[in-house]
C-alpha cells in the first residue's frame, strides 16, 4: 500500500514513536488524524500541518466510547482510515514486592489496560471501518501496526506490568492476522528497543551513554524516525503480515 492520498490513525501521535512516524506519513502524501492525552501538542502539530493535513482528537485510548466517537470523527473529516499505527503506552517502573510491600494492583492493572486493552480497544474499531474500503489489487483493505516492546522477551526487574502488556500486543498479532485475513487487512507489530524518546529526557547525559553502549550496533540509541522508517516498510510490503519485528540493534535486555 502506498500512503499518497491514504488517511491514517495514529495513537499517541503527539509526541515521541508517534510524531515521528506522523511526520513520515505526512511527507508520503496521507492525512493523519492524532489520538492523543497531550492537547498542547496536538494543536501545536495541526497548527504545524493544516487542519486539512492533521486532524487531533483528544483521547483515551483506554475509553470505549470516546475512542468510537473519535473514529466516526475521523471518517466524517477524512472519509475513510487505511493504516493505525498504536504508539499510546505507558512504562512506569515498579517491583513486585518493594520496599513499601506488594505492588498496588491498580498499578499493574492500570499498565495493562492502557498498552494491551488500550491498543485493542483502537484497533477493533478501527479495523471495523476498514472493512468497507475498497480493496486496492491486492485485496488489501488495511495495515494495522501496533507497537509492542523487546520488554515482550526480555523484561527487566521492575518490568513485570510493562513486559506483560507487551506480551500481550505479541500474543495477539498473529490470531487477529488470521482473522482479518478475510477482510485483507494487515496486522503487525514492532518491538523497539532502547529508543531515544520522551521517556529519556529526564536521564542525566551519563546514564544515556550506558544505556546507548549496551547496544551492539548500532552503538546508539534508537532514533523515532527509524521506527517511522519501519512502519514505512510495512505500510508498503504487503506480504509483512502476522509477524513482531525487532526494532533494538540486536540488544538483548540484562536482567537489570
Amino acid at each position: 500500500m502506498q500512503m499518497s492520498g491514504k488517511v491514517a490513525v495514529i495513537t499517541g501521535g503527539a509526541s515521541g514513536l508517534g510524531e515521528a512516524t506522523l511526520r513520515m506519513l505526512v511527507d508520503e502524501g496521507a492525512q493523519v488524524a492524532i489520538f492523543d492525552v497531550n492537547e498542547a501538542r496536538g494543536k501545536l502539530l495541526v497548527e504545524e500541518f493544516g487542519e486539512s493535513v492533521v486532524f487531533y482528537s483528544p483521547t483515551d485510548v483506554t475509553n470505549a466510547a470516546q475512542v468510537e466517537q473519535n473514529v466516526a470523527s475521523v471518517v466524517q473529516k477524512f472519509g475513510r482510515i487505511d493504516v493505525l499505527v498504536s504508539c499510546a503506552g505507558i512504562a512506569p517502573p515498579a517491583k513486585v514486592l518493594g520496599k513499601d510491600g506488594p505492588m498496588a494492583l491498580e498499578k499493574f492493572a492500570t499498565i495493562v489496560q492502557v498498552n494491551l486493552i488500550g491498543t485493542f480497544n483502537v484497533l477493533r474499531v478501527v479495523a471495523r471501518v476498514m472493512q468497507e474500503n475498497a480493496p486496492n489489487e491486492d485485496g488489501e483493505r488495511g495495515v494495522i501496526v501496533n507497537t509492542a516492546s523487546v520488554a515482550a522477551f526480555e523484561g527487566q526487574i521492575g518490568q513485570a506490568a510493562y513486559a506483560a502488556s507487551k506480551a500481550g500486543v505479541v500474543g495477539m498479532t498473529l490470531p487477529i492476522a488470521r482473522e482479518f485475513a478475510r477482510d485483507g487487512i494487515r496486522m503487525m507489530a514492532i518491538a523497539p528497543g532502547l529508543v531515544e524518546t520522551p521517556m529519556f529526557n529526564g536521564l542525566p547525559d551519563a546514564a544515556k551513554a550506558t544505556l546507548a553502549s549496551s547496544v551492539p550496533f548500532p552503538n546508539r540509541l534508537g532514533k523515532p524516525s527509524e521506527y517511522a522508517q519501519l512502519v514505512k516498510s510495512i505500510v508498503e510490503n504487503p506480504m509483512l503480515n502476522g509477524e513482531v519485528i525487532r526494532l533494538d540493534g540486536a540488544i538483548r535486555m540484562a536482567p537489570k
